[in-house]
């Protein structure tokens, strides 16, 4: 006849390896999430950047000025379209738009200050909204320290 206590503790084993699974398993996902938030928290301005700077480098000027928030029909107050050919156009500085590729990005208060440089060792700072994704010239050199 079996006692009360021949069968006890049996299964403890499998059990102590499942809980051990599980919480392996939740760890990873953690640092799975937290790696993919920090590499693709930006995604979306950086992608804003790289559309304006190919739109640069096929010279359609117009569209890259409506990246800015500006059109023909309501023109940005403080950069008309002839300060931004000549910030951006074929004359500028910026003409060679083929040339720029991003090296950083930092999330900053609404927006995103997105840092691109040139073959020329010319370095600009775009600040892109985050809301509408409008481009502009960041107003700081980085963020404020908070």
């Amino acid at each position: 006849m079996a006692g009360y206590l021949d069968h006890y503790g049996a299964g403890e084993e499998q059990r102590e390896k499942m809980i051990k699974r599980v919480v392996v398993t939740v760890v990873l996902v953690v640092v799975a999430a937290g790696l993919l938030y920090f590499v693709f928290k930006n995604y979306r301005q950086e992608r804003q950047v790289k559309t304006f700077l190919a739109l640069l480098a096929r010279q359609d000027y117009k569209a890259a000025y409506v990246m800015w928030g500006c059109t023909d029909t309501t023109p940005c107050r403080d950069y008309p379209f002839s300060e931004f050919m000549k910030d951006w156009g074929p004359q500028s500085e910026h003409a060679d738009a083929r040339s720029f590729h991003i090296t950083k990005t930092r999330s900053c208060g609404s927006g995103v200050i997105v840092t691109v440089d040139s073959s020329k060792k010319q370095e600009d700072k775009l600040w892109v909204q985050r809301n509408d994704l409008t481009i502009g010239f960041s107003p700081l050199p980085g963020c404020p320290q908070q």
